[in-house]
This record gives C-alpha cells, structure tokens and sequence, in this order.
C-alpha cells in the first residue's frame, strides 16, 4: 500500500503534478531579527487551491514566515513568488493575500454586515456589488440571520466566521490564517474545522495556516511543514508525517511515540533487526536500513500499533513484557504507561470498543506487549 493510500483525498493531489505550477514559491528565505535568526533557509512550494499548514511550537519560525507572506515582513535574504511575482517591493495591500489573524480584529462598533464590507469600501468597490458579495459571504458562513448584530452579541465561534466571511469576500489569491481556532474550546474547535475544510472546497482559494496543535493541522490539510528552529523538518501528507517521521523531532511532535535506541545487528533487503537494551531484546523490522552493521539507530513505535494482553503474543516478532504502572482511561481509549524489567517505559493506546473496557486490566498487572515488524519506523539521528 502507498503512502497516500493511508489519507483519503478528496482531490487529485496537485503537488505531485509534475506540470503544476506553484501559486507561492518561497525560495531560500532567511529572516533575521539582531543576533536571532527566525526563518532559516526555507524552501517552499505551495500550489492553487491547496489547504497548507505550517506546524510548530513557539518560536520556531512559523508565524514569522506567514507575516514574510503578507509583507509585514521583508525577508533578510531570499525571495517570495506570488502567482510567479516577486513579492519584494509589493506592499501589504497591493499582495493578492488576505490574513486573518487569532483575535479576529472585528470592529465593535460595526454590525456583522458592516465587518464584512469594510475591506471592500477600502477597496471602493461599487456599492451594488459590496451589497452582492457581503450577502455572498454571509451564506457562505451561515451568518445571514446574525447580520444587524454586534460583534460583542456573537459567541466565539460566530466571530471566527464573521472574520473568515470578511476575508474572503475580498476573493484573495491566498487567504492567511494565523492560529484561527485558538479562541475556541475543543469542541466548537472540531467543528469549526469541518466548516473551514467545506468553505475552502467551495471557494477553492490556497489556505495556508500556521498552528501549534498538531490535531488541528492534521484534520485541516493537505500537506503540512513541520517547522523546528526556523527551518522545515518534514514536509508531507498528514499520513506521511504520522507513520513516516524522517527524524526524532517530528515523530516525537505529532503525536505521541515510544522511541527504542539500539545498534544494527541485521539488515537485508526484506527485513532488519535491531540490538536493544531497553527493550532487552531485539527487535525486528520489516524492510531493509540504509546503514552498516553496528550503527547506531533509533526505532519508533506509535502506541496505538501495539497490542498488550495477559499472555505471550507469540504471533507477532516484537515481543516484550512489563508491569502496568499507569492508566489514563480517557472515554474512546485507554492510555497506558508499562513498565519493561529494564526499566524503560511504554506508552500503549488501546481503543474501547465494549463498555467498561478499562476494568480488563489495572495498575500492576503483569502484561504482554507485541506488535508486528512493519508497524516501527527507523529513525534518523
């Protein structure tokens, strides 16, 4: 099975199009504050109509890089194509972007409506067809019957769409989104997701978001950079990114992962083992590495790709044995904490498919691990 295979799409994936061009070409950008680098050689394409995330904790460059789009920030080197134009001298409002930014920045003394058309009478548009595209926008979003209120009167969530509905009725190029759910609690958070990913497809215009949290970049795009001192570290699917990290820090970043260090000891074409003594024993993978016999190298395992039980799993090549030392019983899964002989501990996700499944098994039981030799993943150094 392929990669892509593991994410279904919705799409044709544009990217991989040999013939496609890009619509944002960032081109070996450097952006430097004082002694500080925040953008660090970066080298990006990002294609019409593509949902894009820029992933990343604090600092590590992402939003630097979306203002750099914008042009509230000039690059120190290295250059930003827009639509095949260099964006070096085009200030903010002659770029054929438009950013949304965390807190919204809607107008209080304005109705929804009001919001909405104010970029556009900026812009002098003709009265009639600001009348058209506002009503355009509020549909789009859901918003008509809140049009005469005031942004103090919506919730949290209906802001969010009267900000997205004012952005776009600009009909950018590009829109950019800068932490949009973050306001929100988790579960209007999920939802709004779902609304975002629905407007994109009907508008069709590039998105391109900068978040922190890992599940939101993964639910909304496409592709996703994972970014880590100002530079990427991967640059994927979010199939891609979640069974095949290239390094430590990505898979360590998305999601949760239990990371085995030990030497090489076998590597052929269909299969390799790796010596490991926190695991204490070795342990099999199932494709050959890119290395020498003797070389240090790191495995992960996600925890949702390993079984536990009560008895030896002698049908998978993985096996190891611990005590449970804790329990996190979270509603559709367990998390549990093992504690291996030698002392290192695992991570195991399992999910609960009957009712009160956390009761099979407690804290210092005696329990069997295992999982199969395609479910690791070698990791660079």
């Amino acid at each position: 099975m392929s990669v892509e295979a593991l994410r279904p799409q919705k799409k044709p994936q544009i990217w991989q199009d040999p013939n496609a061009v890009p619509l944002i070409r960032i081109e070996n950008v450097r952006k430097q504050f004082g002694e500080f680098v925040a953008v660090d050689g970066v080298n990006l394409d990002i294609y019409p109509g593509e949902f894009f995330s820029l992933l990343g904790g604090s600092g590590c460059g992402k939003t630097t890089l979306l203002r750099m789009l914008a042009g509230f920030e000039m690059p120190t080197d290295g250059r930003i194509l827009i639509g095949g134009d260099d964006m070096a001298d085009v200030p903010p409002y002659e770029r054929p972007v438009n950013m949304m930014f965390q807190s919204y920045a809607l107008f209080p003394h304005m109705t929804v409506e009001q919001n909405i058309a104010f970029g556009l009478k900026m812009d002098k548009v003709p009265k009639g067809e600001i009348t058209a595209r506002v009503e355009e926008g509020l549909d789009l979003v859901q918003m008509r019957q809140f049009a005469k209120r005031k942004p103090h009167q919506l919730s949290g969530g209906q802001r969010q769409r009267v900000a997205l509905a004012r952005s776009l009725v600009k009909r950018p190029k590009v829109l950019l989104l800068d932490e949009p759910l973050g306001a929100l609690d988790k579960k209007l958070r999920e939802q709004t997701q779902l609304e975002l990913i629905n407007i994109q497809d009907k508008v069709g215009i590039t998105f391109v978001v900068v978040t922190h949290d890992q599940e939101e970049a993964m639910s909304l795009s496409g592709r996703i950079a994972v970014m880590d001192k100002g530079r990427i570290m991967q640059l994927g699917t979010p199939g891609e990114i979640y069974e095949f990290p290239k390094n430590k820090f990505v898979a360590g970043f998305i999601g949760s992962v239990n990371l085995f260090e030990g030497t090489m000891t076998v590597d052929e074409p269909d299969r390799a083992e790796i010596s490991s003594p926190e695991a204490g024993t070795d342990l099999h993978i199932g494709h050959g590495v890119t290395g020498t016999l003797g070389m240090n190298f790191t495995l992960a395992v996600r925890p949702e790709k390993i079984r536990m039980a009560r008895t030896p799993l002698t049908n998978l090549p993985n096996r190891l044995e611990g005590t449970i030392k804790e329990m996190i019983y979270t509603g559709d899964i367990n998390d549990f904490i093992v504690s291996l002989d030698t002392g290192k501990e695992v991570r195991v996700t399992t999910l609960n498919l009957d009712r009160w499944v956390e009761g099979d098994f407690t804290w210092g039981d005696r329990v069997h691990l295992g999982w199969a030799a395609d479910a690791a993943v070698v990791l660079a150094q």
